[in-house]
């Protein structure tokens, strides 16, 4: 493996070089000791042929070749346990070292890489490179030690001349099998991408099973699954051709060199060049040798595919977070909820618009800031930011009087409770999700939360009430249930700052009222930022800010922007007519 595949990989390997070594060292031990059993064979042959063997003797060579079986058999467990033990040792460290790496990585990675993708690396690509560095060292060392050994053997105990004639097949394995290396490591490579694709085509189409049946796209998703299912199947079918030609081929060559063993060795037997007994020995020698020849295009095979694997697991590793703490951060524990954005302005990317443009606007302890706004003005864009899951083109954020990129990420964001747009929900009892950012609650504080976030009467009236099993994201609760969860679980969190993204839009005008009644008493004294779409969300906000178009089209209290005959009057008046109109019908 190239130096630039291995740097994640290295490490681990130096760490467990000794097992490595010590099972390596086992296996030529179980290599050096199986020759002798052939040895022992022909030389049971040659006296018995010679009439010179008698009881006693018979039973010497039972015992040494029954001695050689039981070095033999703890030789293999001593090595498998020290290289595949290691092998699997390794597979976990990695495992946990990508997956924490995943967690670094910023939001603008998980936007451009999707999850069928993401999950391949921790399934076949592990399982290959795992098989690269286990099995597949044993049967490379093993093909390599076990046949030096037995061509000495061959040369020193049989005939050298004879040994020469089969390792004309055998160079041409060798040759065959460079170049059948190359070109499955980038077949397998390509099956992996076609493997991802399909996971990602599963994934999204289970996921999205509602929305698929609503719109009655069944056969329209069936197609699509098979155009993905058709092109892992070439991929993995270019595999399997690959090895469907360098298998027999190596049968062949295989069976060559029996032929030339019994062809040129039965002749030097005739002519009394070699011994009965050492001609056996020899053949004997022969089938030793058709396991490493085998071996070695099993190992070519899984190297070449541990290669490629390991290539695209290094893909997670070279990736630099966008997001990460200063190298001289402030040093500060907590925040107490005072903001202040200054002429900011960000965009998704260099070529692309502004999404907000000169943004400016002071949040005190203690207020309430409402953000309203037609969609795409950059409402969820801007409390992003404030949680930094993306920073800022120009301009600065302040907490407390700190710039938002010298405050530690995990100080910002433990001081920040976020209820965003997607209520997000793990399959896992109620209790668990909302006590997801304080697992030490307890069950008197969880209820407390679920009571504030006007849940609690539907929770108790579950079968399992708190212990409540959602499903995946949530399906079995409804889209209000599952805001309200979601509210609870920031609530639980108590945060300085709360952050509540379109939060209510679920839930009916009732629900709505004894939610923000709940929050105004809870949350006194602490910083609350909400998006909403109904106006009848923000009238107590101490302040509201209309964005339009990424831009600050108004600001003031909710008196002062009536009073303008602006958007936001014409907001109130178009949901106060949408009102009078469903009272009517």
């Amino acid at each position: 493996m190239e130096k630039k595949r291995t740097k994640v990989l290295s490490p681990l390997l130096a760490r467990y070089s000794i097992a490595y070594l010590f099972g390596l060292a086992m296996l030529a031990v179980v290599d050096y000791v199986n020759l002798f059993i052939s040895q022992f064979t022909g030389e049971v042959i040659d006296e018995l042929t010679g009439h010179t063997l008698d009881g006693g003797g018979l039973l010497t060579y039972a015992l040494k070749i029954v001695s050689c079986g039981i070095v033999v058999a703890l030789g293999r467990f001593i090595y498998r346990h020290c290289i595949f033990g290691s092998s699997r040792k390794i597979e976990r460290t990695l495992r946990d070292r990508m997956f924490a790496k995943m967690e670094t990585l910023s939001q603008r990675y998980y936007n451009e890489n999707k999850t069928g993708d993401l999950m391949s690396y921790f399934t076949n690509d592990m399982d290959a490179l795992i098989q690269a560095i286990g099995p597949s060292i044993v049967s490379s060392f093993d093909s390599i030690v076990l046949t030096i050994m037995v061509l000495y053997k061959m040369s020193t105990y049989v005939s050298t001349t004879l040994t020469l004639y089969t390792l004309i097949p055998m160079s041409v394995i060798a040759v065959f099998g460079y170049f059948y290396g190359e070109k499955i490591e980038k077949r397998y490579s390509k099956k992996q991408k076609a493997f991802a694709k399909l996971s990602d085509q599963v994934q999204e189409s289970i996921s999205g099973e509602r929305v698929i049946k609503a719109f009655v796209q069944e056969k329209e998703q069936i197609d699509a699954f098979q155009k993905v299912n058709a092109a892992n199947k070439k991929a993995n079918l270019d595999v399997v051709k690959l090895n469907a030609v360098f298998g027999p081929t190596l049968n062949i060559l295989v069976g060559a060199t029996y032929v030339i063993a019994i062809i040129f060795g039965g002749y030097f037997t005739m002519i009394g060049e070699i011994t009965l007994g050492r001609f056996v020995a020899f053949n004997s020698y022969i089938g030793s040798l058709v396991w490493p020849m085998l071996a070695l295009g099993d190992s070519i095979t899984s190297i070449s595919q541990g290669i490629a694997g390991l290539n695209r697991i290094h893909q997670v590793f070279d990736q630099v977070p966008d997001i990460k703490d200063d190298k001289e951060p402030d040093k500060v524990e907590t925040l107490s909820g005072e903001i202040n954005i200054d002429n900011m302005s960000f965009k998704y990317g260099d070529t692309l618009p502004d999404a907000l443009h000169d943004i400016s606007v002071e949040i005190k302890k203690g207020e309430t800031l409402a953000i309203l706004g037609r969609t795409g003005a950059g409402k969820t864009t801007l409390v992003n930011l404030l949680c930094r899951v993306y920073d800022i083109t120009k301009g600065s954020i302040t907490f407390d009087g700190h710039d938002i990129k010298k405050i530690p990420l995990k100080v910002l964001r433990e001081n920040i409770a976020y209820v965003p747009q997607d209520n997000f929900l793990f399959s896992n009892t109620l209790a668990k999700n909302i006590s997801f950012g304080k697992l030490d609650a307890t069950m008197d504080e969880i209820i407390e939360a679920c009571k504030n976030a006007d849940i609690h009467d539907n929770i108790v009236d579950f079968p399992e009430q708190y212990d409540t099993m959602v499903g995946e994201r949530g399906v079995t609760l409804s889209g209000g249930q599952k805001q309200r969860s979601s509210i609870a679980r920031a609530i639980l969190k108590d945060s300085p700052v709360l952050i509540l993204d379109d939060a209510l839009s679920a839930v009916d005008t009732d629900t709505e009222e004894t939610i923000l009644e709940n929050l105004k008493r809870i949350r006194e004294g602490k910083t609350t930022i909400m998006i909403a779409h109904r106006v009848s969300t923000v009238q107590n906000a101490d302040h509201i800010m209309v964005l339009d178009e990424g831009k600050v089209a108004e600001y003031g209290t909710y008196d002062e922007l009536l009073a303008r005959n602006g958007i936001f009057k014409k907001m109130v008046e178009k949901q106060q007519l949408e009102a009078q109109l469903q009272m009517t019908e």
